[in-house]
């Protein structure tokens, strides 16, 4: 009877490297999601975001609707698009998708 309990508190000590070889995986799980998920959105976040800061008149944009367009207006947080002859609609800054290439609407 007392041999079995002494022997039960040595193997508690044990225990502790046990405990984090079960968290390894757990933290593998972590770095990988990382490396996976989170980096790459926060660069894409990070090229967005100096494409809308390098916005200039007469950019030729597409807008998340899908809306073509030229910029006929900047402003600090929203942007005036000239989608048609003497036709002007306001979206927000964040709301450019991708700068064109010159001459691609007509």
């Amino acid at each position: 009877m007392f041999i079995s309990s002494a022997f039960a508190q040595t193997a508690a000590a044990g225990d502790t490297q046990s405990t984090l070889m079960g968290m390894l995986p757990l933290v593998l799980m972590f770095v990988v999601l990382y490396f996976v998920m989170i980096r790459p959105q926060m660069k894409k976040a990070k090229e967005h975001k100096a494409m809308v800061e390098a916005l200039a008149k007469g950019d030729e944009i597409v807008v998340a609707g899908g809306m073509l367009g030229k910029i006929a207006k900047l402003g600090e947080t929203h942007i005036h698009v000239e989608v048609a002859n003497g036709v002007e609609v306001q979206f927000q800054r964040s709301a450019v998708v991708q700068v064109l290439p010159k001459g691609t609407v007509k």
